[in-house]
């Protein structure tokens, strides 16, 4: 309960402004232009975090802050981030290894993770 209720007051200082337009090649498969950044926070991170570059990452922290990145990959368990994408929050927001440990060990990760090294 309070995770949503952090996540909650950090994503309300969160602006509804378009995405800047370096930011299109990281959404090709979505309407970019009708593109809100707090309608669309949980769709934004997912896909900087999972493709964008340091650029996009970089302008994602300015913008939302490290407690909205850190309350989504908590709320999540680390899903759609690969373990050494998981493994870099981890260190860089200080997620709780032990959890970090046990979302990497969960059986239907395991599967994943192992497929997508090939």
């Amino acid at each position: 309960m309070k995770r949503q209720e952090r996540s909650s007051a950090a994503e309300q200082s969160v602006d509804n402004r378009p995405l800047p337009k370096r930011l299109q090649a990281f959404f090709w498969q979505y309407d970019f232009p009708a593109l809100r950044l707090k309608r669309d926070l949980e769709l934004v991170v997912s896909q900087i975090l999972q493709v964008g570059d340091w650029g996009s990452i970089k302008w994602l922290r300015r913008r939302v802050g490290d407690e909205v990145v850190r309350e989504w990959i908590l709320r999540r368990r680390g899903a759609g981030l690969s373990p050494q994408q998981l493994r870099y929050w981890e260190l860089i927001l200080k997620l709780p290894r032990e959890e970090v440990n046990a979302w990497l060990a969960e059986p239907h990760r395991q599967v994943w993770d192992r497929r997508a090294r090939r």
